[in-house]
């Protein structure tokens, strides 16, 4: 038997990898919705900010000490404010970012 492929339709999905799924490659729609958003503007991570058209590496993540995560540009907008005080806006400790993981 001889099969002959006329074309084919290749279908990708990403996901950053944030290390809070790695025993869940598959998280239900509540687990997704728990975590794996901006704290800021509730974005998915694999979305894009308000700031940007289109998600991927023109609008990384950023990563606090306190183990929060954000969009870059939602963070730098929110601690560029006053009202920010140089801390993470979810639990107001002063922000430090994190040593980039290899």
């Amino acid at each position: 038997m001889k099969v002959t492929v006329k074309h084919w339709h290749a279908v990708a999905q990403w996901r950053w990898d944030t290390g809070s799924d790695a025993d869940n490659t598959h998280p239900t729609n509540n687990e997704e919705e728990e975590g794996d958003v901006c704290g800021i503007c509730r974005v998915p991570f694999e979305g894009c900010c308000p700031s940007c058209r289109m998600p991927g590496d023109d609008c990384p993540l950023i990563w606090g000490e306190c183990t929060h995560i954000f969009h870059m540009h939602c963070l730098l907008k929110w601690i560029g404010t006053a009202a920010s005080k140089q801390q993470c806006p979810m639990d107001r400790r002063p922000w430090v970012t994190a040593e980039r993981r290899v």
